[in-house]
């Protein structure tokens, strides 16, 4: 996946947020359903800029960019900011 595969990823990922978050305004989805759905968006999400960071720090230090791996949920949904 090239970076600009992973950002148009990142894109959908945020857009599909936004519109979760509208149908719960409107009712169309419960409170539930929302905070669910919305958590695996962010676990997508962390996961996609993992992987951007991944080949950005790759690429800087001359290697492959494509050795690059998405790393598990919970692996990246523990990193400190």
């Amino acid at each position: 996946m090239s970076d600009d595969e992973i950002l148009t990823r990142i894109s959908a990922l945020v857009d599909e947020e936004h519109r979760l978050r509208e149908k719960l305004t409107a009712g169309e989805v419960t409170t539930d359903e929302e905070h669910a759905r919305v958590k695996e968006l962010e676990t997508a999400l962390d996961q996609c800029w993992d992987l951007l960071r991944q080949r950005r720090a790759r690429r800087g230090a001359g290697e492959d960019p494509e050795g690059a791996a998405v790393r598990p949920a919970r692996q990246v949904e523990n990193y400190r900011q």
